[in-house]
Formats: structure tokens, sequence, C-alpha cells
């Protein structure tokens, strides 16, 4: 019995040492492996069932909230240089919601007025109807193979329901059609963003990517 204990905790030593202390490329890759399953399937839903949303925790894997040219375009205009600025952004994408009665003032009083970007990660919360105002953060099933989290820039009431509409900061106009964004029901809301953490979900991003020649394929 003691020499099988002292097997065991031979073999423990030696795993904890290679991926705690040996500095190779296979034990960072272990290690990130371990760190994406346990954050997946513990702190994940135990997260989601604190701020209870089945989306606690979102990586941004798109550019369509940054307050930035992307392939030379922001809002649909193409442009070769442009110097990040509120203002900047205003002058250039303002005339959308001004149309609509969202003031540049009004604007900057939304929550994420200066949008978010490519690998971002947002943590969501229960969107409860009576809680969404215009200017808020929504995630939300679409027409695409992954939820959308958008800006609320419209709610309108339509046969007893509260509806909503929202638009990518960077996008020209909203997304139309089946399972758009022009016209979202409660039911298809997932949570209301809460915090914002700037190049975390990079990790999950080059993860999935290297996961991809594969053929593994990560949802959340």
């Amino acid at each position: 019995m003691a020499s099988f204990l002292q097997f065991i905790q031979y073999y423990l030593k030696k795993i904890w040492k290679f991926f705690w202390h040996e500095d190779s490329a296979l034990s960072w890759l272990l290690n990130i492996i371990i760190a994406f399953i346990t954050i997946k399937y513990l702190v994940y839903p135990l997260l989601g069932l604190v701020l209870g949303t089945s989306y606690p925790i979102v990586a941004v894997v798109s550019e369509s909230m940054q307050h930035n040219i992307h392939n030379e375009m922001i809002c649909g205009q193409q442009l070769s240089e442009f110097k990040e600025s509120f203002d900047n952004y205003w002058l250039t994408c303002g005339q959308w919601y001004e149309q609509r009665n969202i003031t540049k003032e009004l604007f900057q009083k939304f929550k994420f007025q200066d949008g978010f970007n490519k690998g971002d990660v947002i943590i969501l919360w229960r969107a409860h109807p009576r809680n969404i105002q215009l200017g808020d953060i929504l995630i939300f099933q679409s027409n695409k193979p992954q939820p959308i989290i958008h800006r609320v820039v419209a709610i309108s009431e339509e046969n007893n329901s509260t509806i909503y509409q929202t638009k990518g900061d960077h996008n020209s106009n909203s997304i139309t059609g089946t399972y758009g964004e022009t016209s979202i029901a409660p039911e298809r809301i997932l949570g209301q963003g809460l915090i914002k953490i700037p190049y975390l979900g990079w990790v999950k991003i080059i993860f999935v990517e290297l996961l991809r020649p594969l053929g593994i394929i990560i949802e959340k």
C-alpha cells in the first residue's frame, strides 16, 4: 500500500512540475487547453447561474462595434485615414443617429459609448425588458451562425410587446431581413452588456482558429 501511494505521489509531482515549471511548447499548449476547458465547463456555467443568462461571457469576434476604420471602411464610408476619437467618429457616423433623434450628447451618455473591438470580452447579465434602455448593449439570436452583440437604437411597442432595434456602431445600418436586428422580440435576447474587458477575447479567437483545421468548432 505504501509503495502504491509513493508511486501516485511520484507521478503527481511529475505532472505538477510539467504543468507549472516546464517551459516547453507542449506544456504551454496543455495549460491553455486545460484553462479553456475549466472556463467553458466550470467557470462559464457558474457565472451563468449568478448572472441569469446562458451567455455570461462573450468574446467579440467581429469589427462591427469598433470606432475606427476596418478595411478602410467605417459606417459605410471609405477612408484611407481616420484618427480615432469620439468627435471624429461622430463627424463620420453621427448623421445616422441624429436622423433618429439620438444626439451626440445623448450618445456620449450611453454605456460603452466608445464601442468595443474585436478581441474584447463582454460580461453580460440577464436582460429584462424593464431594464433595457436606449443605447444599451444586447446579445441576441440572429440570422448569423453566432449571436450578435450590438447597441439598442430604438425601442417600440408592437402587439403588446416591447420590440428593439439595434445597430453595430461600425456598421452603416441595422441588419434587415428575417431574424435581423430591426425587430428584436424579447424572446430572442440572450443577455445585456455589463462590463468590457479589452483584449482578453483574443485567447479564445486564437484558440478557435488553431482548432478549426482539425474540424473542431467552439460554440461559445
